[in-house]
């Protein structure tokens, strides 16, 4: 009698930790590795070709999404929309930006872990927590600068973690003027 309660109790147990694996959804552990680059997709027939782009550095416009709370991003991790994170069309996933804001000089460290945005015009879908940081959440989109990084282990951490990078210093005025003239 003993023994089919200790086995009823087992069964209960692994009955419990299945259903919260499903509840909690299939999603990849928030790492660096692997790096995705991907197959080329089209999307609103337009075809856009993942690559390694090491030296990537454009000026555009930002926008910003965040109502997709618990969507899987595109390299499988859960979109937390508080959290520093973007989406990008091309860029291999997960990579590291610094985004510029073109209207202020602020600037912050952004992982990229999702593919978009598919509007004309834009270059990066930041998260809301990106947004906030980079003091544009108000606007809905931003005339912005997005430029591969290699920051350190320590700020890839935070990032994985949810929390910003340490803060970089605002980009000087006449740089700002340099970049904003570069806008399409």
């Amino acid at each position: 009698m003993q023994q089919r309660s200790v086995t009823r109790a087992a069964g209960s147990a692994l009955i419990l930790l299945a259903l919260s694996a499903c509840a909690s959804g299939n999603y990849r552990p928030v790492a660096d590795t692997p790096v995705r680059i991907g197959p080329a997709y089209t999307i609103r027939g337009a075809t856009y070709v993942p690559a390694a782009a090491p030296a990537y550095d454009a000026v555009g416009y930002a926008s910003w999404y965040g109502s997709e709370s618990g969507n899987q991003t595109a390299n499988g991790e859960k979109f937390r929309p508080g959290w520093i994170t973007a989406a990008h069309t091309t860029l291999p996933l997960p990579t590291y930006v610094e985004v510029t804001a073109l209207d202020t000089g602020r600037r912050i460290i952004v992982r990229v872990n999702d593919r978009g945005p598919f509007a004309r015009g834009r270059i990066i879908d930041l998260s809301r927590g990106a947004a906030e940081a980079l003091g544009m959440r108000a606007q809905g989109h931003a005339p912005v600068r997005v430029r591969r990084v290699e920051p350190s282990e320590k700020d890839r951490k935070r990032l994985r973690e949810g929390k910003a990078a340490a803060a970089l210093a605002p980009v000087p005025a006449e740089e700002l003027q340099r970049l904003r003239a570069r806008l399409p």
